[in-house]
């Protein structure tokens, strides 16, 4: 019998925008959630951390994805990611004001988990974060 991790998995947030990482962080509070929260500004930060030798950052299982950021997009980052043996299994939830079909079916082509558009209201965005974390606690993820 395998003892399982007692500390929270950590959650990627990658996003360009400090509002939208505050609202997440104050969404987070609000729900009592204790995930580490680990923020990149774009595509290639968010690479970086996922590629970060193992003793540096406990690796996240579960990414926040805003989709319009500089650098490198959200779209270039799935598509990186999905053809990286060491990270094609990383739960991705796109979070994004975009509300374009083409987008949301490459997203999805890509094999996100969830698309979830951003809220215009903080009690919305609260529920929406709470949702992600009854998900994220209830799914077994593999070491």
């Amino acid at each position: 019998m395998s003892l399982s991790n007692p500390l929270p998995m950590s959650i990627l947030l990658v996003e360009d925008d400090e509002v939208d990482v505050m609202n997440v962080k104050r969404a987070f509070k609000k729900n009592n959630i204790s995930n580490q929260i680990i923020v990149a500004h774009n595509g290639i930060e968010a690479l970086e951390i996922l590629r970060a030798p193992a003793s540096s950052l406990p690796k996240p299982k579960v990414a926040l994805l805003d989709l319009n950021m500089p650098k490198m997009g959200g779209i270039e980052f799935l598509k990186e990611i999905r053809q990286d043996p060491n990270l094609h299994s990383l739960s991705v939830f796109v979070m994004t004001t975009s509300n374009e079909d083409a987008d949301k079916i490459e997203a999805f082509n890509l094999n996100v988990a969830g698309y979830i558009l951003k809220p215009l209201s903080m009690d919305r965005f609260i529920a929406a974060v709470s949702t992600l974390n009854d998900y994220w606690t209830l799914c077994e993820f593999p070491e």
